[in-house]
């Protein structure tokens, strides 16, 4: 093994992060629950168990957590299963780096019902020695013992795996437990760009430009 490769999923592989919050103001809508201008903004880096305590805790919503956060996955899964598509130059960085040596692995919030219909359907399944699903540790990705978890899975040390994604927690996360740790673009973060830039290692402003780089 060279690297490991650890990808975050949501906003960094795929591009379902316009579905993410479409589905989140229809919840709200179907509510009766007023949100403001810019809550796809506001919950973009909470994910799903985030952005329904947010909904619960500042805008009203009633539905327990746990209920809220079933529904809104579900309320997802089609999108996974059917239309969401990769982003520019995933496969072929993905491809490229596998053929270089690397170990490619996804850690993401995401349940697997979604995460793994998608990446089946776009043929990238198989690319990856693992894909997990923050439900398969017992800390989630806000916690840096997940990420040297995920390095022990793998079999190297954290400070030989190479961290991808387009959240500022989870960059700042992974570097906190050890982690190489890389910024990715994505429009749905447009405004937390900087932050992510001054708290990244490096920034990938799309997989399209750094086909065959080592990280």
């Amino acid at each position: 093994m060279k690297k490991a490769y650890i990808f975050d999923f949501d906003g960094t592989l795929v591009d379902s992060m316009p579905y993410f919050g479409d589905g989140a103001k229809q919840m709200l809508d179907e509510n009766g629950i007023a949100y403001p201008q810019n809550v796809v903004e506001i919950i973009t880096p909470l994910g799903f168990a985030g952005t329904i305590n947010y909904f619960r805790t500042e805008l009203g919503l009633s539905t327990a957590t746990e209920e809220g956060v079933r529904e809104f996955i579900e309320r997802l899964h089609p999108y996974y299963r059917d239309i969401i598509p990769c982003k520019a130059g995933v496969e072929a960085f993905l491809r490229t780096a596998k053929a270089q040596g690397h170990s490619l692995n996804v850690l993401t919030a995401n349940p697997h019902a979604n995460l793994d219909v998608c990446l089946k359907r776009l043929g990238l399944y198989d690319l990856f020695d693992n894909v997990w699903s923050s439900d398969d540790f017992p800390s989630t990705k806000a916690d840096p013992s997940t990420y040297a978890a995920a390095a022990r899975r793998i079999g190297t040390t954290v400070d030989n795996c190479v961290f991808f994604d387009d959240n500022n927690r989870a960059v700042a996360t992974a570097k906190a437990a050890g982690m190489t740790a890389v910024g990715v673009h994505d429009l749905s973060g447009e405004g937390f760009a900087e932050e992510l830039k001054s708290i990244a290692d490096s920034y990938v402003l799309s997989f399209a430009d750094v086909i065959g780089k080592e990280f």
